[in-house]
């Protein structure tokens, strides 16, 4: 296997800013079961990354660890040809601590402080979909979209020359469209319209107009995860205040493979099958101020802010093309694998910050109601060139632009409540989360509720949670040529186990 170091991969796009962008409702069991509903109450560890101020609650140094089984059924509709998809996974939620010093004087406003660790998975990237049907149109568009204007002379082998060493220079000389047109070339799906004419710049598809089927499979794996470090404290008998100094990692893997065949009279291709691999490592940095105020014994009110998110990301990609030829009624298969890695060029992805209003009311040792509600803006998502780059900084001034234009702010409501019998907690709660699209067709709203129990120990609790969330949304198998839509309907759900201990 090759390797071939190339400036940005001109693929990166909105899905890829909201990706990194946004957050699951994934922590503790408790945190789970009240839909995230944290801001204003504080005491649980997952409670830390709505508010930091939420760790000067706890009255006793804690930790607690959270898993979670968590299941993705994806319903596709794609030229009225339904298809399901489902995966199952289980992962580690969170982990952490919060360690808590009293102040002895009893006559000092500064009570106690906390400092506070804790990692929690942000969002889970593993999911499988599958789009079936029978289209209008070919993947030969997307080919012949990317060949038009590269010369005939850059996609023919020389001599001595492989397949490996072509595609190679294309990428670090060309881009990655000319790697594609390399690849539709030698599989036979484009033709030159001057074969005879080294220089020819314009293509035409071997492939007949008509009916296609297409079986698409698109498969991710992964994780944004966040490690937290906390500091809080608790001034008077009513004011806390808080921050985080948060640690980012990305880690995300992505596969796409597409067949297409075809019985149209006059083809020369009648099937292709063409797979896409990317790999992403990212790392980044946030932090986060927050406060809770006691107005009376019963009620809370909180507030916290979110900075951005910097993330320096790094890709790398490999593609491998397999078609069948028709030639004189012969039928041969043409393998185009490249065997390469194509390695980018780091970048940057500034994601955006978020505001949290919240309120609770708690009801002696009966129970509580809980409200959160936040907001976020997706355009100000931000692609920049790294550090270290050599490419001009206006590189990605269209999708940043586009970005702009695609997205807006949203709103996030979430409402929890837990009621006490004795020792036994029962909870529930709803969360509601507005589109980022402006058009709110391209991904819809989500809307989802939770439920769960606790069992208190003394000296630990035991923990359970179900969470289950709907979402819409429209998905392209390819931005260019191909860029037919399928619907798909997504629902997550989520069973967490927590064991908390007090020391």
């Amino acid at each position: 296997m090759a390797v071939t170091v190339m400036s940005f991969s001109n693929a990166q796009n909105i899905s890829d800013g909201l990706r990194y962008s946004l957050d699951d409702s994934y922590g503790s069991a408790r945190y789970n079961a009240l839909s995230g509903a944290f801001g204003s109450l504080g005491g649980d560890l997952s409670a830390m990354s709505i508010n930091p101020a939420g760790s000067a609650i706890f009255l006793n140094t804690s930790a607690s660890i959270s898993v979670s089984a968590n299941d993705f059924e994806n319903s596709t509709s794609y030229f009225n040809t339904n298809t399901k998809g489902i995966i199952t996974d289980v992962n580690l939620n969170q982990a952490g601590a919060v360690f808590v010093f009293n102040n002895p004087s009893e006559t000092s406003k500064l009570k106690k402080f906390s400092l506070g660790i804790n990692y929690q998975s942000s969002r889970n990237y593993d999911d499988e979909l599958y789009i079936f049907g029978d289209s209008n149109a070919s993947v030969d568009q997307f080919f012949l979209a990317q060949a038009q204007g590269i010369p005939l002379d850059l996609l023919q082998l020389q001599s001595g020359e492989s397949v490996s060493d072509l595609y190679a220079f294309l990428g670090e000389n060309e881009g990655v469209f000319a790697q594609n047109a390399f690849l539709g070339y030698q599989g036979f799906i484009i033709d030159p319209l001057d074969p005879n004419d080294p220089s020819n710049t314009d293509y035409v598809s071997t492939i007949a107009p008509g009916t296609f089927h297409q079986e698409y499979a698109y498969i991710t794996e992964g994780a944004n995860n966040k490690f937290t470090i906390n500091f809080a404290t608790q001034l008077s008998s009513n004011f806390f205040l808080g921050i985080n100094l948060n640690s980012h990692s990305i880690d995300y893997r992505q596969s796409s493979f597409l067949f297409e065949a075809n019985n149209n009279i006059g083809s020369s291709v009648d099937q292709i099958g063409f797979e896409n691999n990317l790999t992403v490592d990212g790392v980044g940095f946030s932090a986060q101020i927050g406060a809770i105020a006691k107005l009376t014994e019963n009620f809370r009110l909180g507030l916290s802010l979110d900075t951005p998110t910097w993330y320096e990301i790094s890709e790398e990609t490999s593609q491998r093309l397999e078609t069948r030829v028709i030639d004189d009624g012969n039928s041969s298969f043409v393998d185009v694998d490249p065997r390469v890695i194509n390695i980018y060029e780091n970048y940057q992805i500034t994601t955006p910050g978020k505001v949290t209003a919240s309120a609770s009311y708690i009801f002696g040792t009966q129970g509580l109601i809980s409200f959160d509600y936040s907001y976020k803006d997706y355009s100000a998502i931000n692609f920049e060139t790294g550090y270290n780059s050599f490419t001009d900084s206006s590189y990605f001034n269209d999708l940043n632009d586009a970005i702009e234009n695609s997205l807006n702010g949203v709103s996030t409501f979430r409402l929890g409540g837990e009621y006490r019998i004795n020792n036994l907690s029962l909870r529930g709660g709803l969360r509601y989360e507005e589109s980022p699209y402006q058009n709110e067709i391209t991904v819809g709203d989500l809307s989802g509720f939770s439920l769960g129990m606790g069992y208190n120990f003394g000296n630990y609790n035991f923990d359970i949670s179900y969470a289950r969330a709907e979402q819409d949304r429209k998905q392209r198998l390819y931005d260019i040529g191909l860029t037919n839509e399928a619907s798909i309907n997504t629902i997550t759900t989520n069973i967490a186990l927590s064991v908390g201990f007090k020391f």
